[in-house]
């Protein structure tokens, strides 16, 4: 028992670990890990609808899976301001909870769901009539526009019903209900797969539609998000419900938090957007090729990753609680729980992705050259898990804060300058001057690589001075 105990302490244990409540690191791991492990899954789910959407498409060729992935910076440009509210709102609905404040954290949720009702309209109609120029800035060219126009289209006509069901799950985090979030995904990501099946390749007596279907398959999956969160909020009994204490009208203290924090969400989703769009715009120019073996590697990191979402999600929640409840010490402690998860998490990520470098692709494409440059590129990805891990946990720890404006900068630097800069360079005078190295392929993730190491210190670095415990929402 002993030594079972000497190996817990070795691989678990933390160091100086103190709260107010004097819990051991074990109850810090377990609160953790109970609000962690749905938003894993939840974010495991999206990504999933994603790399199906993916996986069925990448059976029409390699220009479909392009056209397909050509949409993603637009639509994340178009949400860019609501997701950037719903960052605001999990923080502030989180330091409600722990400030012990039921109808403050309902009237959070009331007034950000009548903002982003207006934001929603907007970016319905901008997605729906401004396709193509936002296309063509993210990079289509002759081959992929078309389906691409289709597809963002199609989608972009469930905008509205994605920002309800966005803030909802972003209020729910809040308070750290995460299966109700994850339940909704997970409704959303049936219904998907269903219809991509069934719309793609007309299966079931359905018209075989190509990537039309595959668009209307996530806008339907994606207005049943809506309807399965709202049935949530529509109990009077829930902790959050639309039905009960809290008011519809705007205060000044809801609206400064959400505002305090919104504002420097919105900062960094803005450098995000234009650092990824150049990034894209670049790894596009490369070649249609090269830029469908781009998305296979995308699809399937990104969905590795959300490991460390969900570890983010939950510090964002419980760091929100700690020090709305004043519990200065816990919150300091939870993060140093939550880096040690990540170490863990990213080995266990390291194993698997470049154990199965070789067999990922061929889930995406037939393509012999996309699944040899897939798999070349998952060898250099292995390489950024630690740091791509870490940052998102620190991110997500420090926006529980309020602290959004370091992050913004951090973000500013790193993403939307040194990242593209790094890609173009490798992309470009590398790759022409090692022609036969595949710098079309790895390039971008080279430079993910070093962005995530950039990111990564300098969140460290403040993390560590822990100022943060000090910002008052």
């Amino acid at each position: 028992m002993k030594s079972h105990g000497k190996l817990w302490n070795f691989l678990f244990g933390i160091k100086k670990v103190q709260t107010e409540e004097g819990e051991g690191f074990g109850e810090l791991y377990k609160s953790l890990l109970i609000v962690a492990w749905p938003a894993a899954l939840e974010g495991m789910l999206v990504s999933l609808m994603n790399s199906f959407d993916t996986m069925m498409v990448g059976k029409l060729g390699a220009a479909a899976i392009a056209a397909v992935g050509l949409c993603g910076q637009p639509r994340m440009i178009l949400l860019l301001v609501a997701q950037a509210l719903c960052v605001g709102t999990t923080s502030v609905i989180a330091r409600r909870k722990g400030q012990g404040r039921q109808d403050a954290a309902n009237s959070c949720l009331k007034q950000s769901l009548l903002i982003i009702t207006f934001l929603g309209i907007l970016m319905m109609a901008g997605g729906y009539f401004l396709a193509e120029p936002f296309l063509k800035l993210a990079g289509a060219n002759a081959e992929t526009l078309p389906d691409a126009a289709i597809y963002f289209r199609i989608t972009s006509l469930a905008f509205l019903a994605n920002c309800w069901a966005l803030c909802i799950c972003a209020a729910q985090r809040g308070v750290g209900k995460t299966r109700i979030t994850m339940i909704t995904n997970m409704c959303a990501n049936v219904v998907n797969i269903i219809l991509n099946y069934c719309l793609i390749n007309g299966h079931f007596g359905f018209p075989a539609l190509g990537v039309r279907g595959a668009a209307i398959a996530t806008a339907i999956g994606t207005c049943v998000s809506f309807v399965v969160a709202l049935f949530v909020v529509l109990k009077k009994n829930g902790y959050l419900s639309i039905l009960g204490v809290g008011s519809w009208k705007f205060d000044k203290e809801t609206l400064s938090g959400l505002v305090k924090v919104g504002g420097g969400s919105i900062a960094e989703s803005v450098f995000l957007r234009i650092g990824f769009l150049v990034n894209g715009r670049l790894i596009a120019d490369v070649g249609t090729t090269a830029f469908a073996t781009h998305q296979v590697v995308q699809q399937v990191t990104s969905l590795s990753f959300t490991l460390g979402d969900g570890v983010s999600s939950a510090c964002t929640a419980l760091v929100g609680q700690a020090l709305g409840a004043k519990k200065y010490k816990r919150a300091l402690a939870q993060v140093k729980v939550a880096d040690r998860v990540c170490i863990y998490m990213s080995a266990f990520l390291i194993v698997f992705i470049f154990s199965t470098r070789n067999l990922l692709p061929q889930l995406f494409s037939e393509d012999p050259e996309i699944i040899a440059g897939a798999a070349l590129s998952f060898i250099v990805v292995c390489f950024g898990i630690v740091p791509q891990n870490k940052r998102v946990v620190f991110s997500g720890c420090l926006r529980g804060a309020g602290d959004v404006k370091f992050v913004a900068w951090v973000s500013l630097f790193s993403v939307a300058i040194l990242r593209p800069a790094l890609t173009w360079l490798f992309c470009y005078p590398v790759n022409a001057w090692l022609p036969t190295w595949g710098f079309g392929f790895t390039g971008p993730w080279l430079s993910f690589g070093i962005d995530a190491y950039v990111r990564a210190f300098l969140l460290t670095r403040r993390i560590n001075k822990g100022e943060w415990v000090n910002i008052k929402l």
